[in-house]
């Protein structure tokens, strides 16, 4: 297997992971980003409408792929093959297992569209000791297991075939397994000693995957993609101290951060930028289902998603809003409030009502203050 270790590279403003192989590290950083910036796959796949709208994002699949890469790998649960089709373009052969037989004949067309002959094929039940004889010793057995659509609360034990299923009928082939979970779970609902790792792509959560054996490098990780970055669990850092004082400078951190409860860490990379004498970062919470770090100090840091300039704290009053925006050459307003519904349109429309200039607002509201805050570095 390939081994992984932590560079520091100059450039980037976080300590990210290669592989030790026969790439130069820096080539290696390279070549993980540029591959992940590929947004579509570079050939329309081959499935039914379902399978497509859950099949892993090309980013996804080539950066796993990517950190899987070894000799013989088994994809139990393979579905249409989306994410089969790059781990055979980084392994010398696959073993594609999947129950339903109209998802692995679009899984062979996905394989053949692409070129690729290095992938055997079994349909039946990943858990049949007949589907498992034809499966010898494996470097990585990969599971993508099917998920509920809905649940009230994402668990591991809604996951078919199970995790501890899976280990226990494959654990002659190998002790490396990764298996991909809902992106919604917290580390604390997560009972294995495994490592987590919470993938947002363009912003937004995406994928969770498990890594045992000797996959497993920290305990939690985040990854931020296209930009290739990534954010490892410590030990013994302190919990962010909370404010509801908003500073001169709000940032968003990226979603999978927050998922892998690395806010300690991130604000502590964030501290070694800004440096003692620029004063420290604070959590704000706007509500539930929003936090902004918040200081003085003005930073780029690649996990956050956005950095804000705090415009105006005032009541949230659309219309007082409005003429304040009329002014600050501002052209779009990014609602982000608990509104209802039924109000969202209403509310938005009266905040952008006659704006005509070129920067983004973001809105956030906390218990009737409305937070607006200038997108910047957006690049």
């Amino acid at each position: 297997m390939i081994k992984r270790v932590s560079v520091c590279v100059a450039s980037r403003s976080s300590a990210f992971f290669f592989y030790q192989s026969s790439l130069n590290l820096i080539n290696y950083l390279l070549l993980l980003i540029d591959v992940a910036r590929r947004k579509q796959f570079e050939k329309p796949l081959h499935g039914d409408k379902e399978s497509l709208r859950f099949a892993t994002p090309e980013p996804i699949a080539r950066y796993r792929a990517q950190r899987l890469r070894c000799k013989i790998l088994a994809d139990i649960s393979c579905g249409i093959g989306g994410q089969t089709v790059f781990f055979a373009q980084q392994c010398e052969f696959v073993y594609a297992v999947e129950i339903d037989p109209k998802k692995i004949e679009y899984a062979k067309q996905n394989c053949a569209m692409y070129g690729l002959d290095n992938v055997k094929f079994i349909c039946g039940d990943a858990l049949d000791p007949k589907v498992i004889e034809q499966i010898p010793a494996v470097d990585v057995i990969f599971s993508d297991p099917f998920r509920p659509a809905e649940e009230s609360e994402r668990h591991v034990s809604s996951l078919e075939p199970g995790i501890p299923n899976v280990l226990a009928a494959y654990g002659e082939k190998t002790r490396n397994f990764a298996f991909e979970a809902p992106p919604q779970m917290p580390p604390e609902r997560i009972p294995f000693d495994c490592e987590k790792e919470y993938i947002s792509l363009d912003g937004q959560l995406n994928r969770l995957t498990l890594y045992f054996g000797g996959l497993k490098q920290y305990d939690r990780m985040a990854v931020a993609l296209p930009a290739g970055e990534g954010l490892v669990s410590k030990y013994g850092l302190s919990q962010v101290r909370e404010t509801d004082k908003m500073k001169l400078n709000a940032y968003e951190p990226e979603p999978s951060v927050v998922a892998a409860g690395l806010l300690p860490e991130l604000v502590e990379s964030m501290m070694q930028m800004a440096g003692p004498l620029m004063g420290g970062f604070e959590l704000f919470r706007v509500d539930n289902k929003r936090l902004l770090l918040t200081s003085d100090a003005l930073i780029k840091q690649s996990m956050i998603k956005n950095h804000y300039l705090v415009l105006k704290i005032c009541p949230f009053e659309p219309k007082e809003i409005n003429k304040f925006l009329k002014g600050q050459n501002i052209g779009s307003v990014v609602l982000r409030a608990g509104v209802k519904p039924e109000e969202y349109w209403e509310v938005r429309n009266e905040v952008e009502k006659g704006l005509e200039g070129n920067k983004t607002v973001h809105l956030f509201v906390k218990n009737g203050t409305a937070i607006l805050c200038e997108v910047i570095f957006n690049d």
